[in-house]
């Protein structure tokens, strides 16, 4: 790899927002670095992601396959924290733009620091790079030993690391503890989805699914949570639907009520007409016969 950026922070203490580097060039490809000295991500730890650089202009399809590493050094040059290569690489797309390390540097580590200035130093090489393609949301991607699609990396990532006992770079090698693992990452992606578009039989099977993890000895109480405020919004969801369809039925009733007694009315109506032309011929009828009668008695008396 080549070291692609030596960024100097000043006051990297005092400062209470994420700071950014500026862009710069790596593999034929821009790059930049950001760093969150406030524990956002993790409470207790600086971290550190590496970003795609301009990444809105590019074309449908783009990624890029890198291998990246940190180094954060005081102003003597001592290495305070060296990362790891990223996993055997990682792949950069519209889905997951960026990747990094959520606890690189204890943030007591940072009130040390000679004169409060920080050195970030990244290093990069650029293993493939795919200008257009097909959509990337299905791509598989290695996240920390499991095997998933792009457009789930943050969801479950946004989740995992609220729990305060998942380690970083967590790779299980007994299969055991990677099946148990899967139904978790499981259990994840359900509940990052929207809670009205579960159904009862899904948030059935995710306190199924909870337990069982529970029993087989994963602290969750974080995720617990979690799905408790997930079926909690759902049920009041459930609860403004019916009744929602109870407004639309007594509406529809209320219509055909309506509508019914709009019948009712041109019946009368009708049978108002029907009746009053029924005297008319009546009248008539018998305006007929007296003059028949009449004539009949003018007749005779002549």
């Amino acid at each position: 790899m080549e070291k692609a950026l030596s960024w100097e922070i000043d006051d990297i203490s005092k400062r209470n927002n994420w700071i950014y580097s500026d862009n710069f060039s790596s593999g034929g490809c821009e790059w930049y670095a950001e760093v969150d000295p406030k524990g956002s991500c993790c409470s207790d730890h600086l971290s550190l992601f590496l970003c795609v650089g301009n990444p809105n202009p590019l074309r449908p399809g783009w990624k890029r396959r890198a291998i990246f590493s940190f180094v954060l050094l005081n102003q003597s040059g001592q290495v305070l924290f060296r990362s790891s290569e990223q996993r055997k690489y990682s792949m950069f797309c519209d889905e997951v733009p960026s990747w990094g390390f959520e606890k690189a540097l204890p943030l007591t580590k940072l009130g040390l620091l000679e004169r409060d200035k920080l050195t970030v130093e990244v290093y990069i090489k650029v293993l493939e790079v795919v200008h257009q393609g097909k959509s990337t949301e299905n791509d598989i991607i290695d996240f920390d030993g499991f095997q998933i699609s792009a457009s789930q990396v943050f969801p479950v990532a946004n989740i995992l690391y609220q729990d305060p006992h998942y380690v970083v770079d967590f790779k299980p090698e007994n299969q055991w503890v990677q099946t148990k693992y899967m139904y978790l990452l499981g259990l994840v992606e359900t509940l990052s989805k929207p809670p009205q578009s579960l159904s009862a039989t899904e948030l059935s099977n995710a306190q199924r699914d909870l337990t069982a993890l529970k029993e087989s000895g994963f602290k969750l109480d974080w995720l617990n949570s979690k799905l408790e405020e997930v079926s909690l919004e759902w049920k009041k969801g459930a609860h403004s639907s019916h009744e929602s369809g109870i407004h639309q039925l007594e509406e529809r009733v209320e219509n055909v009520e309506l509508s019914l007694s709009d019948v009712i009315v041109e019946l009368d109506k009708v049978k108002t007409k029907s009746a009053a032309a029924q005297v008319s011929s009546f009248q008539f009828i018998d305006f007929l016969i007296k003059r028949f009668f009449l004539s009949c008695f003018s007749f005779s008396k002549s």
